[in-house]
């Protein structure tokens, strides 16, 4: 096991990050709820902020050599909890997504679901690299969504690439959680 290489308290950083990526998802909800349509350039700021400490709390983590139990947990969830939220109120609330974009909040609630189960009977928890990338393509066509007007067609291109990385990438924790279960 590797050293950490910081102090304690800035060791804590990285969960501190994932910790406030939770706490800004209600104030994300009011700002673009409240917005007059799905373009709402406030909303979508803070979305990518939100998403940048999700590259950056990770990376530190790595780093410093200061991965934890809560993180690797916590981290994949506010980022779920997050692209959730804005999948559901840019499709319900706006209508600026598609009905088949739910594909996404229903794969997190099995993965939600699943975890628990899996962890119990041995499968070892690991973000897989084709999930990060369907998570940043996520991130980025959903704030696109809520940056452009209506009728903007580019977005949603960006948004069903990560929904089919999302797909493959539920696949591959299904077929790796079989192996490592059975």
């Amino acid at each position: 096991m590797a050293v950490r290489t910081v102090s304690a308290p800035l060791a804590q950083l990285p969960n501190a990050l994932t910790l406030a990526r939770l706490a800004v998802i209600p104030v994300f909800v009011v700002i673009l709820t409240t917005a007059e349509g799905a373009r709402c350039g406030a909303a979508a700021i803070l979305y990518g902020a939100a998403a940048i400490t999700d590259q950056i709390d990770g990376f530190l983590a790595r780093r410093w050599h200061v991965e934890s139990a809560f993180g690797k947990i916590a981290d994949p969830l506010a980022d779920r909890l997050l692209i959730d939220v804005a999948v559901i109120i840019l499709l319900l609330q706006y209508h600026r997504l598609p009905w088949i974009a739910l594909l996404i909040p229903l794969r997190d609630v099995a993965l939600i679901l699943a975890t628990p189960f899996a962890l119990g009977r041995g499968y070892k928890f690991e973000v897989n690299l084709l999930g990060k990338i369907a998570t940043w393509f996520l991130y980025f066509s959903l704030a696109m969504v809520m940056s452009t007007h209506e009728g903007a067609r580019w977005p949603l291109w960006i948004f069903w690439t990560g929904v089919a990385l999302a797909i493959v990438s539920l696949a591959m924790y299904a077929l790796k959680a079989r192996r490592e279960v059975e």
